[in-house]
């Protein structure tokens, strides 16, 4: 009998440090990964000059330090309550964590019942992200990003850049990129080895079958949404296994939780109970005598 017992406390135990081992490192993998993204977006928001975007939607540095730091500290809580196996901590990571998956799939939920709405949403923040090119190194890296990655010129197409204050074709306007598109609405040609930032000057003035030849001129807004329809396999499986590891993560948390609470009610039903302190004699007074008259 005594040896089942040990057996099966030594394997409960394995169970034990295996959920702790597995919980810690995953804890540990999101930590590091969302420190390095923190420090990325702080250094690049100090290398900005002032009076750049400051607004979360529309500055990459930003949004990185925000989803850093949001990321590090319920990491951290994560990593320190299955290091220490503090209770508290990982009750607190487990609720964090159940918070933002509810959200995600309330996101999720929003956005294929109001498809419409969030196309149009994401339509005018894309029309600021143009307006915005030149106030921004990074949000101009990012589009010329794009632009190049989907092949893709603009949000609707590429006259879209005539919202810009340097690329608006029109005959006041001074800019030398009048009339013009960033170079990497460009289509690259075959054996270029020097790239010519000047490939985009004036094709507004042409329309979309003679410009084609040069540039991009279909919007970035309708290759996206092409690519997702395309890729929905590859972006709904990158999707569910974000879910599915956050679930993991918080039924490991909830099992170390588990755990830690049933070890601490054996110890305590396995403690000596403590002896009743001795009754204190209580002194009557003695009964008088009855004497029969």
């Amino acid at each position: 009998m005594r040896r089942r017992q040990r057996l099966v406390c030594g394997s409960a135990m394995r169970g034990y440090r295996s959920v702790k081992f597995t919980l810690f490192t995953f804890c540990y993998c999101f930590w590091v990964v969302s420190a390095v993204l923190t420090a990325v977006g702080v250094y690049a928001k100090m290398a900005k000059e002032k009076d750049v975007v400051d607004t979360l939607a529309l500055d990459p540095a930003l949004l990185l330090m925000v989803v850093g730091c949001g990321t590090f500290l319920l990491s951290f809580l994560g990593c320190l309550g299955a290091l220490r196996n503090a209770a508290c901590l990982l009750k607190t990571f487990l609720g964090l964590l159940a918070a933002v998956v509810v959200l995600q799939l309330a996101a999720g939920v929003l956005a294929h019942l109001f498809t419409d709405s969030v196309m149009e949403r994401t339509e005018k923040l894309m029309m600021k992200t143009v307006v915005r090119y030149r106030d921004d190194r990074d949000l101009e890296n990012a589009i010329d990003f794009v632009q190049k990655k989907f092949q893709c010129c603009g949000v609707e197409g590429y006259r879209d850049w005539s919202r810009n204050i340097y690329f608006l074709c029109s005959d006041t306007n001074p800019s030398v990129e009048a009339c013009g598109v960033p170079f990497s609405c460009c289509r690259r040609r075959q054996n270029q080895t020097v790239l010519n930032t000047m490939c985009g000057y004036g094709m507004q003035r042409l329309d979309a079958g003679a410009a084609a030849g040069d540039i991009f001129t279909v919007g970035c807004l309708e290759k996206i949404v092409g690519w997702t329809r395309t890729n929905l396999v590859l972006v709904g499986g990158l999707t569910l296994g974000l879910l599915l590891l956050e679930v993991c993560m918080m039924a490991l948390a909830a099992a170390q939780v588990s755990f830690i609470s049933r070890v601490g009610g054996q110890k305590q039903k396995g403690q000596p109970r403590r002896a009743a302190p001795p009754r204190k004699d209580v002194w009557l007074p003695a009964l008088p005598d009855v004497i029969d008259q």
